[in-house]
């Protein structure tokens, strides 16, 4: 038997004056009862390393979590995802993390958050806390957020970001390293479809989805598409997703759009024929 993370809910916490309330109160004391609770059931059913790896293995394989398991956003680089961070704390068991906004000061557009991670068996612990700015940017500058909604959604997007990192820094590096790895894998392999089928699949969704021509995603690949292979398809892959997560934008991603003879002349274009297997 092993015991699953347990997450606690984004919970926004608006100033207020006087003291703690009544219900304050028994939400902390039950929130310390909670922790040893959590504490005394890990060291009484400790994690099998084993099962928890072997669950990764089959959990990375599968392309439905590889798809999410990246993400790409410009000036922060790429990396693992939220998505993969939270399945593998789920995997890793006796495991906690959350985000929690201890402070909203709507005046003074500032909001004060913490993010955590810990290894309840381990007594391993990662915390996060920081503040945000009630803004976004936008077209280079910061926009003020005056809607409610708006701030707990920046708030929370903030968070997870952060949370994120808490996980991955709590999880043995091992464990997560063999995650990507095996994530990779699958978006290289697909879903045993022939890699010309996948390349075929993956231009279809750039055009169709956001008119993004074969041209262009050569020119981001850097090589024509009869030269691509499965490690391109698989970025394809993770840069669609992002985009569909709204992490990038596709002028962002395609800035340019080249023009050839035939989008001149209206004449059917040369497509690069595949290598014969």
């Amino acid at each position: 038997m092993t015991v699953v993370h347990a997450e606690r809910e984004f919970q926004p916490h608006p100033i207020q004056g006087g003291g703690i309330t009544q219900t304050t109160a028994v939400e902390q004391a039950r929130a310390v009862a909670e922790v040893q609770a959590a504490v005394v059931v890990a060291q009484q059913c400790p994690r099998d390393v084993d099962r928890a790896e072997g669950e990764m293995v089959s959990a990375c394989g599968r392309t439905a979590l590889a798809k999410r398991a990246f993400y790409r956003v410009p000036n922060r680089g790429s990396g693992p995802s939220v998505h993969l961070a939270r399945e593998l704390a789920r995997i890793w068991g006796n495991f906690q993390y959350g985000v929690v906004e201890l402070r909203r000061d709507d005046a003074a557009g500032m909001s004060e958050i913490q993010a955590f991670a810990w290894d309840v068996q381990t007594n391993v612990r990662s915390v996060r806390t920081f503040q945000v700015p009630h803004q976004r940017m936008r077209e280079g500058k910061r926009v003020a957020l005056v809607d409610l909604g708006d701030v707990y959604l920046n708030n929370q997007n903030i968070g997870a970001r952060a949370v994120r990192e808490c996980i991955f820094t709590a999880l043995p590096t091992w464990f997560v390293e063999a995650a990507e790895a095996r994530c990779r894998e699958a978006l290289e392999h697909g879903d045993g479809k022939p890699i010309k089928q996948r390349i075929e699949d993956a231009v279809a969704l750039f055009v169709n989805t956001y008119g993004v021509k074969q041209a262009q995603l050569e020119d981001k690949l850097g090589r024509k598409r009869g030269q691509w292979d499965a490690g391109d398809v698989a970025s394809l892959v993770v840069l669609y997703q992002s985009l569909q997560r709204g992490e990038v934008g596709v002028e962002e991603e395609f800035p340019q759009t080249r023009l050839t003879a035939a989008d001149l002349t209206g004449a059917a274009p040369v497509v690069d024929e595949e290598p014969q297997s």
